[in-house]
């Protein structure tokens, strides 16, 4: 995800912050400090900072669960209004999606047991009201918050937990694309009325919530959508393979005149021995010329780590690789390794327009 960046790794998964989630910091420990001073900001800034570590464990309740059916998690994402954990794939069976989806919502309750047993902390949906008052119990208002979460993630809207819950029921009688289909309009329904609400008690949060479920629907669907068409199809039906490439000893001037030469995004560069030696995107190229000292060479500003995958391998390998964050195209190789193509996310689109209207 852009503007996001790593802290760390747990049980093998990256944890990465996004810019944003400073912002909420900064806005939290503003506004306690303008109404109780320093003790009050240091406080309500631990408040969140615990309350965000409830939202890890979350995440990791689904990693882990997706993990035993084999299904990695590459990183977890902290957001404003939540966290993201991205899954390399969802289970297909609804059962096994079910496991997962619910797996975040029981660590929350493991906590709330946790925090109302062993801390003996008073939990009440009354205390969220005065959340951000530091004289309200710091334990109570942390239970309450993870109980507040375990109902707010069953809400049925994909693709939030109940959304992914009610996708799987609905995968049973239903093929899996049209139940996808149909929980994702169940979520921008709940999106516009949150959005309602939101507008009308001016809630910026409850925007933001409403915002990110329509958003994230949309994308799932599609997602799933595009999956099915490209299911038992080969790399080779959307490999690029005409296109101009770059050799690592080139100059960024060079490289500059094949961007206005082409229409190309990415270039492939390509080493004497006919093996891709990297991948320079447009992007990357016109940054590195916006530098005070540009570097003198291709092989300085290429990505070097690009995923790839044979001719004959299914096309969902290629687009997998393509939903890790940073890779902007796929190597396509023969079996001895010598590069032949490369496979966007804009052309495995193209492909899946094309073929729907083939048929």
């Amino acid at each position: 995800m852009t503007w996001s960046f790593p802290i760390g790794r747990l049980f093998g998964s990256e944890i990465r912050i996004h810019a944003t989630f400073f912002l909420l910091l900064l806005w939290i420990g503003a506004a306690a400090y303008l109404e109780g001073g320093v003790d009050a900001a240091l406080v309500n800034l631990a408040f969140i900072l615990a309350l965000f570590a409830c939202v890890v464990a979350h995440e990791f309740g689904h990693a882990l669960m997706a993990r035993r059916f084999g299904i990695a998690t590459p990183d977890i994402t902290l957001l404003p209004i939540g966290g993201l954990a991205r899954l390399e794939q969802m289970p297909e069976k609804p059962g096994q999606e079910v496991l997962v989806a619910l797996a975040g919502p029981a660590v929350n309750v493991v906590i709330w047991a946790v925090l109302a047993f062993g801390f003996g902390a008073q939990a009440s949906f009354q205390q969220l009201d005065n959340i951000e008052d530091p004289a309200v119990g710091f334990w109570g208002r942390l239970a309450a918050v993870n109980l507040f979460l375990v109902l707010f993630n069953m809400i049925p809207a994909f693709p939030m937990d109940g959304g992914r819950v009610l996708r799987a029921l609905l995968a049973i009688p239903m093929d899996r694309v049209r139940a996808t289909r149909t929980a994702a309009y169940a979520g921008q329904v709940i999106a516009f009325v949150f959005g309602f609400l939101g507008l009308t008690s001016g809630s910026p949060i409850l925007l933001l919530i409403a915002i990110f479920v329509f958003v994230a629907a949309q994308a799932e669907s599609s997602d799933v959508a595009m999956r099915d068409v490209v299911r038992n199809v080969s790399a080779r039906e959307a490999t690029i393979t005409t296109f101009e490439s770059l050799s690592p000893e080139d100059s960024l001037a060079t490289a500059s005149n094949s961007v206005l030469r082409t229409t190309q995004h990415e270039f492939p560069v390509v080493g004497h021995d006919g093996r891709l030696a990297g991948l320079l995107a447009r992007n990357a190229l016109f940054a590195a010329l916006d530098a005070s000292e540009p570097p003198a060479r291709v092989a300085d500003v290429m990505e070097r780590d690009v995923p790839s995958v044979t001719l004959g391998a299914p096309l969902n390998r290629a687009l997998d690789a393509l939903n890790r964050p940073g890779v902007s195209a796929v190597a396509v190789t023969d079996r001895h390794g010598h590069f032949i193509g490369y496979i966007t996310r804009e052309n495995i689109g193209e492909f899946v327009v094309i073929a729907g209207r083939r048929h």
